[in-house]
């Protein structure tokens, strides 16, 4: 795959919705009741992050559930990128980058959103094809202002800011020309997860859903 190939097929799915869910699960066995939530409430495009001993457990139930389309998160070697992709991961985000992520993921036809935090990030990924990046992590690196200055030099680098994006502030990054969605924990608090509280996670996904971009 391409990078250029990469960037359409991440391009596209970030447009999915305004805000990709990112997940940190400690029990595959929440994983299916997790992803049905989030989908219904509109959420289909999920991070699932390899944070966990239970990630790629979690990516294989989630990457069965009808209308998802599962990402693995915190990809920082070609180790991840061969078992996520093993595991039913349909794309691929990371912090930064590197090139031997890079050829990793190009090679396994995995869809990349890379990880880029200043200007120089962002060129040198241009340079290689990548057009739709993370912007991470958003918050620290400057938020919504940041962002939009790093956009005008550079406008046909499409972000998907990630980190520290909360309710709160969304609608500040989500109204930028050079953002595209934005990814959030806030949709799936810890507390309702394990409790089982699926009616509240698709409220909260509902309400994301329904943010302006």
């Amino acid at each position: 795959m391409t990078p250029q190939a990469a960037s359409a097929e991440a391009r596209r799915i970030a447009a999915l919705a305004p805000i990709i869910p990112v997940l940190v699960v400690e029990d595959a066995a929440h994983a299916r009741k997790l992803a049905e939530a989030l989908v219904a409430g509109g959420l289909p495009a999920l991070e699932v992050t390899l944070r966990t001993p239970a990630a790629l457990d979690v990516i294989r139930e989630m990457a069965q559930v009808p209308g998802g389309v599962v990402g693995a998160g915190t990809l920082l070697t070609p180790e991840d990128v061969h078992a996520a992709k093993a595991a039913g991961a349909s794309f691929g985000v990371s912090p930064g980058a590197t090139d031997r992520l890079l050829d990793a993921c190009e090679a396994a036809d995995l869809p990349l959103l890379p990880g880029a935090a200043t200007a120089s990030e962002a060129m040198a990924l241009l340079e290689r094809g990548y057009d739709m990046l993370k912007f991470f992590p958003a918050e620290a690196s400057g938020g919504a202002p940041a962002l939009k200055a790093i956009g005008a030099p550079i406008p046909q680098i499409a972000f998907c800011p990630t980190g520290g994006v909360s309710l709160a502030n969304a609608t500040a990054y989500l109204s930028l020309p050079n953002v595209v969605c934005a990814g959030g924990s806030w949709v799936a608090p810890a507390d309702a997860v394990t409790a089982g509280d699926w009616t509240r996670i698709e409220t909260l996904a509902r309400e994301a859903a329904a943010l302006p971009r």
